[in-house]
């Protein structure tokens, strides 16, 4: 496994140029990205379409297959998501905090990049560009490793980033890529510490906590989405129902797509019969508690392990509860504390909510699908973090740099 520890090093040393790069030349590169990747769809959708078979003749779930496709429209956002980086400010060099100190010295913090970032990633083989554009804005070189069901089409638009790194006269160790489906490859990358600054996963949560266990490199989690809606009392049943709907349906299988339903008693009996009607007719399993089950008819019983569960497809499990109070002890006990919401007309309730709720993302009357690096302005994201240290929620290019203190200084020695 010499050759994990050659392309690490390889960014590393590619990091040192991209640290000192100017926001032009950046941006430069990233346009270079984006007009080889206008160019070269049919041979992104070929290795794709490998990939593809591939995977239907393993038994992928349809929602693994969905994650691993790219079609022209997708190709389109990925296209469009390296654009958008290219039009947001450059964090690197911004002065966050400057102090006078008595004795003159005059202190400021400043951001710069990580440097060299690792990024092991399952099926989406979008990440490989979201991940380069960012890491490349931000000033950091990226070692990827893809999953193994997408190593066509990752290896393609790797290809593509390594042409546009030459394009622009920048070493092509600016991005790497670990091109072996070997397991041990990943083991060997997370013991990379002496050339790598921070590894980020995106994945199961399987492969996140094997990571987090084993890594000698730092790491920032993508942690899964066990997403709520509480359905609060009162609250407008039409605009409840279309929240929920959204939440659930409009892309089952991404992680901030909702998976539970707590509903207010008070509003149950009203609300309950239309939300499950309108589910169901999409094709959603729902599961319940004896509450929910005594007033919708065939929902399926939750066990305990339903209301920890990420489903990443079209079940949802509900849950009647007392109150404002009931739901967020609820969610803050069973939740990842990834996105959750609250459907409410009462103000109190929606403040005490955003208030409580410890999660990443927390929302008052609104879908939780849109806690994503493009809705909230950040342009394509790394990944969404659930932990409490660097970096929480969807993590842009101000995540992808830490901070230095630079000191300017007249003669000062300490007394």
């Amino acid at each position: 496994m010499m050759k994990v520890e050659r392309k690490a090093a390889s960014a590393k040393d590619a990091s040192g140029i991209l640290y000192t790069a100017s926001t032009a030349k950046k941006n430069e590169l990233l346009r270079a990205i984006a007009a080889r990747l206008g160019k070269e769809i049919k041979a992104i959708r070929s290795a794709n379409e490998i990939d593809l078979s591939n995977a239907r003749r393993a038994g992928i779930s349809s929602t693994l297959l969905d994650r691993l496709t790219l079609n022209e429209k997708r190709i389109a956002q990925m296209i469009d998501g390296v654009k958008d980086v290219i039009k947001l400010p450059d964090p690197v060099g911004e002065r966050i905090q400057r102090r006078r100190r008595p004795n003159g010295l005059v202190i400021e913090k400043i951001r710069v990049p990580l440097g060299a970032v690792g990024i092991i990633y399952e099926a989406r083989p979008n990440v490989t560009i979201d991940a380069a554009a960012l890491c490349l804005k931000a000033g950091n070189s990226v070692l990827l490793r893809g999953g193994s069901e997408a190593i066509h089409s990752n290896g393609v638009l790797v290809g593509i980033v390594k042409k546009a790194l030459k394009d622009v006269g920048l070493p092509t160790g600016c991005v790497e890529f670990i091109d072996t489906t070997d397991r041990k490859a990943v083991a060997e990358m997370l013991r990379q510490d002496r050339f790598l600054d921070i590894i980020i996963p995106r994945g199961s949560q399987k492969l996140i906590k094997y990571i987090q266990e084993n890594s000698s490199v730092p790491v920032i989690a993508h942690g899964e989405g066990n997403c709520h809606l509480y359905v609060d009392s009162p609250a407008d049943v039409k605009e409840a129902v279309e929240i929920v709907f959204n939440a659930k349906v409009q892309r089952p299988s991404v992680c901030n797509a909702a998976e539970k339903l707590l509903v207010h008693e008070k509003m149950a009996r009203k609300f309950l019969p239309a939300v499950a009607e309108k589910l169901t007719s999409a094709g959603v399993e729902l599961r319940g508690d004896g509450k929910t089950r005594a007033i919708v008819r065939n929902v399926r019983p939750a066990t305990e392990d339903d209301w920890y569960r990420e489903y990443l497809e079209l079940i949802m499990a509900v849950k009647v509860v007392k109150n404002v109070d009931e739901a967020i002890a609820h969610i803050n006990h069973y939740g990842s504390h990834h996105s959750d919401s609250i459907v409410t007309r009462k103000r109190s309730n929606g403040e005490k909510f955003l208030r409580e709720v410890d999660s990443a993302a927390v929302y008052v009357n609104a879908s939780t699908r849109f806690t994503d690096g493009f809705e909230f302005g950040l342009g394509a994201e790394i990944g969404i973090s659930t932990q409490k240290l660097h970096a929480r929620g969807p993590m842009g290019l101000e995540e992808l740099t830490t901070t230095k203190f630079i000191v300017h200084g007249n003669g000062q020695v300490r007394k």
